[in-house]
């Protein structure tokens, strides 16, 4: 890959805590497949009401057997999902060490470190856990979206069009790549690519939040509420129309400036 970076320009870098809350408030991302643009950032709240006894049976196994690298992957994605960023990392850092070449821990590893904003440090660490001649594409992707988290915008896409190789049209790398050219304030763009993704998974909420954001950014706020309603709850919906109408307040604001 090539080491040409691109800075995102400064209305999209100060664009992005605000981008996170939109596109991720409220949801549970499951995996490394499912890592967007916004890479790492997670609910404090959006914890599952059921999960304490399985979290409790994990917590056990993992006492019992520290050094099983299966169990260590298991509670250090239960740790993950359930908000506890920190205490991820340590899981499977420990993990690691006593198994380094364990490619599975690694991209666990490097998931973790994501989750809590190290994304230098995870894109390092998901880089070990890829093979070249294996190549992972959810490892790509997610590649890609640390890059981009650091800024490093045309590197990041180069990761996204590896993957696209492996998996063309794949709705998550879609939406992380839709997710980069914004960030470039590429626009136009970004809405086509997002389309793409959302044509095939109108489903995956992430994509349609994405997409929302991309036309609300190009003033089209009535098509961005109809996506960012759709399959919500009343209340659950009027509270994402309200943080996209404020994140295109603040936009327009900055812009103003």
């Amino acid at each position: 890959m090539s080491k040409r970076s691109s800075l995102a320009s400064p209305p999209a870098r100060l664009l992005l805590p605000a981008l996170l809350v939109l596109v991720l408030g409220g949801c549970q991302t499951a995996g490394i497949e499912d890592v967007t643009g916004a890479l790492g950032v997670r609910s404090e709240t959006a914890v599952k009401a059921d999960a304490k006894p399985e979290m409790d049976a994990l917590r056990e196994r993992y006492r019992a057997k520290p050094s099983d690298p299966n169990v260590a992957l298991a509670y250090g994605k239960a740790l993950r999902e359930t908000g506890q960023r920190a205490q991820a990392v340590a899981v499977m850092e420990q993990a690691v060490l006593a198994h380094p070449s364990n490619k599975a821990l690694l991209a666990g590893y490097g998931r973790a470190l994501a989750d809590s904003g190290n994304f230098q440090q995870a894109f390092d660490v998901l880089s070990r856990a890829h093979a070249p001649e294996d190549p992972d594409w959810r490892i790509l992707s997610a590649q890609g979206a640390a890059l981009d988290q650091l800024g490093r915008n045309e590197e990041a896409q180069q990761y996204y069009a590896a993957a696209l190789k492996i998996v063309p049209d794949e709705p998550t790398v879609l939406s992380n790549l839709g997710l980069s050219y914004m960030l470039q304030n590429n626009l136009p763009k970004a809405e086509q690519v997002l389309g793409r993704a959302y044509q095939r998974n109108q489903n995956d909420a992430r994509v349609r939040a994405n997409l929302a954001l991309v036309l609300g950014l190009q003033g089209r706020e009535a098509e961005a509420e109809i996506l960012v309603k759709a399959d919500l709850p009343p209340d659950q919906a009027a509270a994402k129309v309200a943080a996209l109408r404020q994140l295109l307040a603040k936009k327009q604001q900055r812009a103003d400036k």
